[in-house]
């Protein structure tokens, strides 16, 4: 493997759809530390309310994923992510505002979080579908891997110091630089210069309900996006279960600092660059199903690693990092297989909605984790959480393995042979 420096680094537009993400990410990371902190520290909330306010994104999703889909294929894309971006600005500038006047409260995280999460499902799939209209279909997994790879240096920046940030600023304090952030991220996008195909004109749409309709029969009618949907529901359910608990496991139950958290998380802001880098790699190697078979099995190891720690010992953060060393590379790994194996194989006239139709599954298995992860922190522990995470990506790992999804190249690469009969059975059996 080598680092390309060359490739779309040369394209202008990609370049600013890069700066925008990138600044974006590095808010985006320090307020998935500093929200939920602010209500363990700030507001003293309890193990049920933490769940809740974690929950809250994913109702907008469930509510907002589908209707995305569809203006994202109705309506030109590049608006769409600005609007998003100056809406989250707003809504996340509240919260040190109201700090500020000590009014802040957990109603008004609760509303901020959903309202964040809705223009988020907005600004996901439009941009999910905007990629490929900017760069070339053999120009995806690269283009995927660089915002990923310089996304997972932003996590290295804001964890290392969002957790001093959090101590030094207060949280809601923390959270200003996301809104900052949001307002240069608009000013990028707004900056590229290339022009979308347009939209089709309202006269030649179909009715609302029949758009949403074409979008969920391109997913079930194609066995490789049924594959890759299923895969997107796996991780989703293990994201619920650990974001629902890991804080509280981290801090509660085994007596880690916040600064102690955001050194021990930035670390997988490196080993995620890693994983960047090799996703394409990998993808040549072993198709991006294969790819993706690979991250989600390293990514349940990595999580059995989290549960064996027995507390704020050194021992206990070696474990703590050597997760971050080896899930969070694969966890990248797959995610930028799963995005580009999707953007490949459909249609770009209902990529919208397809992206629309795989955020509303992964909204929903998100809210079944995060339910379940508050079900087990409170009658068992958070550690409980973490060991159920890892059981899921272990199993999503050889769903994966029998699918139909495992047998795709990557485009422009010849395809792969065969599967073995046996596996073959399996997969028919599958279908």
């Amino acid at each position: 493997m080598r680092l390309d420096l060359g490739g779309l680094w040369t394209h202008r537009d990609f370049r600013r759809l890069w700066a925008g993400q990138t600044i974006s990410v590095f808010g985006s990371l320090t307020t998935r530390l500093a929200l939920p902190l602010t209500a363990i520290i700030y507001l003293h909330a309890r193990a049920y309310e933490v769940a809740l306010l974690a929950s809250f994104d994913v109702v907008a999703g469930l509510l907002f994923g589908v209707a995305a889909g569809v203006w994202a294929d109705r309506l030109p894309r590049r608006p769409l992510m600005i609007g998003a971006d100056a809406g989250r600005a707003l809504v996340l500038g509240s919260v040190p505002a109201a700090a500020a006047f000590g009014v802040l409260g957990m109603p008004q995280l609760y509303l901020v979080r959903f309202v964040a999460g809705a223009l988020t499902v907005v600004f996901d799939v439009s941009y999910q579908a905007y990629l490929p209209t900017l760069v070339s279909e053999d120009e995806l997994v690269e283009g995927n891997s660089k915002l990923a790879a310089t996304a997972a240096v932003a996590e290295f920046g804001s964890f290392g110091a969002s957790g001093w940030l959090v101590q030094l600023l207060t949280a809601p304090g923390a959270i200003a630089v996301d809104a900052v952030s949001f307002v240069v991220s608009a000013g990028s996008i707004l900056a590229i210069g290339a022009q979308e195909p347009p939209p089709k004109p309202a006269h030649e749409r179909d009715p609302f309900r029949a758009e949403v309709a074409a979008g969920l029969r391109a997913v079930r009618d194609d066995p490789v996006l049924r594959a890759l949907a299923a895969g997107m529901v796996a991780w989703s359910l293990v994201a619920g279960v650990v974001g629902a608990t890991i804080l509280l496991y981290a801090n509660r139950e085994l007596g880690f600092s916040p600064g102690a958290l955001g050194l021990i998380f930035a670390v997988g802001g490196v080993t995620a660059f890693f994983g960047a880098w090799s996703a394409g790699w990998w993808a040549r190697r072993l198709g991006p199903g294969g790819a993706m078979v690979l991250g989600m099995a390293f990514g349940g190891i990595g999580l059995a690693l989290t549960a064996a720690a027995p507390g704020a010992t050194a021992a206990g953060a070696l474990l703590l990092i050597s997760t971050q060393v080896i899930a969070d590379p694969f966890w990248t790994v797959f995610e930028i297989n799963q995005v580009s194996l999707r953007q490949q194989v459909a249609s770009p006239a209902v990529l919208g909605r397809i992206n629309g139709a795989f955020q509303t599954a992964s909204m929903l298995a998100v809210l079944a984790g995060s339910l379940a992860g508050a079900g087990l922190a409170q009658f068992a522990d958070a550690r409980a959480g973490i060991i159920a995470g890892a059981g899921v990506a272990l199993c999503g790992a050889v769903y994966l393995l029998l699918s139909p999804a495992r047998g795709v190249p990557t485009a422009g690469a010849p395809a792969l042979g065969p599967l073995p009969a046996a596996l073959a059975e399996a997969d028919e059996a599958l279908l």
